[in-house]
């Protein structure tokens, strides 16, 4: 379809002037509005102006620009329907075989904190989703373009075909240009159903509307008789998985992306060289260090076991010495901030290893969301640290500086732990990890356990429960397995048999008020 006329109006004018002058090379009328018209022509770029194009004057502060007969008839005519040639031949409306819009700044909009909904609203474009939504219907005959990174696609394209596209690319732009008025819209609708009948803004909106695309293609699922596919928030948060750059190594899977994630998310929440290693979506190893290769020996030696195979997170960059340490065991992937060139030639020693890069930012997804028959449960994040402040010793006995440190890292991965969790750690170390069982009981034996199969010693230990205990057997089975201190949320209705039990075996019992159920 070689184009003779295209429609430029855009609200980010990223390239554009580069654009309308190799269009103007290829002999194209070009057609433009409002600040767009204007910024092509201090350019030196002939523009026809749409007001002087369908002799009818832009309205209501620029309201009413493109919508018009002349324009949109020019866009949804077909060329293989004579009697939409002859229409629009006799109307004297030549065709536009180009279409370059993209909308309103809508969501740039409503993300900064003084937003009002008068601002909201007069940032909906109108004209735009029209003009863009009219070119990819008719995409046989139509080129429609709603993103600046597809100028040079588009491009390539005319200069392989004397200025012309060919149906497959126009298609493909078709299909993203649908995509991007969805999310427009979708953007609005979350928006305006989140404000209430006072005007105030909710946390979620009546119409709850999600907006990912796909990076990938997996192999298969959690099984391999699954289909799988990996997608990303259009909300992008650089910081998040779904951002990674693979350095080497095979492609990932549905099991490795999950765990990944768990690791990832656990590692950035400390501000110390840390080290998480995960396997079946549970940390089995944490530590904090002066170094990540300090942090790494300690996360290893909770578990060795476990982490056989396992995912293994830090949230500093991975030099050679630490390179090399990892390489003694076998690991599934490997992600951190960043890889040093030294290191990255060192574990391509293994190139089975999947190495992962992503940029150590903390910030959070609006909503977690998990899928039930029919629904969604969607809620804010978990992402509260307790402060040494928000701490109440309930106890006769009082902790130690350090112990109120241990407490504070050890209630930082009981967080990141499958419930029921238990979790014994001592200094920035974690010994001992119970996760996901019927009963904390029966979670703290297992903690204890494993914290005896790496040979480590318990003994003048803190332990973290990420929900309260509800008798004394629990806190009776942790104690006897060498902890000085616990941290709990509180809450039961046997709290005063519970903290008895503690006064009695003299150990320390410090609430935070706040649980951490992970299912």
């Amino acid at each position: 379809m070689t184009i003779k006329q295209a429609l430029i109006s855009v609200s980010n004018k990223t390239g554009i002037v580069e654009l309308a002058g190799k269009l103007h090379q290829f002999g194209i009328n070009i057609i433009s509005s409002g600040g767009t018209a204007k910024l092509l022509q201090q350019a030196g770029i002939a523009v026809t102006e749409v007001s002087e194009y369908t002799n009818f004057p832009e309205m209501l502060d620029g309201r009413v620009k493109t919508l018009h007969p002349k324009i949109h008839a020019g866009i949804l005519s077909r060329m293989d329907l004579p009697e939409h040639q002859h229409a629009i031949q006799k109307a004297g409306i030549p065709p536009i075989e180009l279409v370059i819009v993209n909308l309103y700044p809508f969501v740039e909009t409503i993300a900064q904190a003084d937003c009002t909904l008068e601002q909201a609203i007069e940032n909906i474009d109108i004209g735009g989703p029209a003009l863009i939504r009219a070119a990819a219907k008719n995409y046989q005959h139509v080129t429609v373009i709603t993103d600046p990174d597809d100028y040079p696609v588009l491009l390539a394209e005319m200069e392989s075909s004397n200025g012309a596209t060919g149906l497959t690319r126009r298609f493909q732009f078709a299909q993203k240009a649908f995509s991007h008025t969805a999310r427009y819209d979708s953007a609005i609708s979350n928006y305006l159903t989140a404000i209430d009948s006072s005007n105030q803004r909710q946390t979620f909106p009546d119409c709850l509307n999600l907006n990912f695309s796909k990076i990938q293609s997996l192999r298969y699922g959690e099984n391999p008789h699954q289909q799988a596919a990996f997608y990303r928030d259009v909300i992008n948060l650089p910081g998040s998985l779904a951002n990674y750059a693979q350095l080497q190594g095979k492609e990932l899977s549905y099991n490795n992306i999950a765990d990944t994630d768990a690791a990832w998310e656990c590692v950035k929440s400390f501000d110390s060289p840390a080290c998480v290693i995960v396997k079946h979506a549970n940390p089995c190893g944490v530590a904090i260090a002066d170094t990540p290769l300090a942090a790494y020996k300690r996360a290893f030696a909770t578990d060795p076991t476990s982490a056989f195979g396992g995912i293994i997170a830090f949230n500093r960059p991975i030099d050679p010495d630490l390179a090399k340490a990892i390489l003694t065991q076998f690991v599934e992937v490997i992600i951190a901030p960043e890889v040093l060139p030294d290191a990255s030639n060192i574990l391509q020693q293994k190139a089975n290893i999947r190495v992962l890069t992503v940029p150590l930012q903390t910030q959070a997804n609006r909503y977690d969301l998990k899928r039930v028959g029919g629904g969604l449960l969607t809620q804010t994040p978990d992402d509260l640290n307790i402060t040494a402040n928000q701490l109440q010793v309930v106890t006769q006995a009082q902790p130690t500086p350090q112990q109120i440190e241990d407490c504070l890292f050890a209630w930082r991965v009981a967080k990141f732990v499958k419930s029921n969790a238990i979790v014994f750690c001592a200094q920035g170390q974690a010994l001992g990890i119970g996760a996901g069982q019927m009963s904390r009981i029966d979670s703290a034996r297992i903690a204890s356990i494993k914290a005896s199969e790496a040979q480590l010693n318990l003994i003048g230990s803190v332990v973290a429960s990420d929900a309260f205990f509800p008798f004394r057997d629990g806190l009776d089975v942790v104690v006897q397995a060498g902890a000085r201190v616990v941290i709990q949320p509180g809450g039961s209705i046997r709290d005063e048999e519970v903290i008895k039990a503690a006064d009695e075996h003299g150990v320390v019992m410090i609430f935070t008020g706040v649980r951490h159920f992970r299912h």
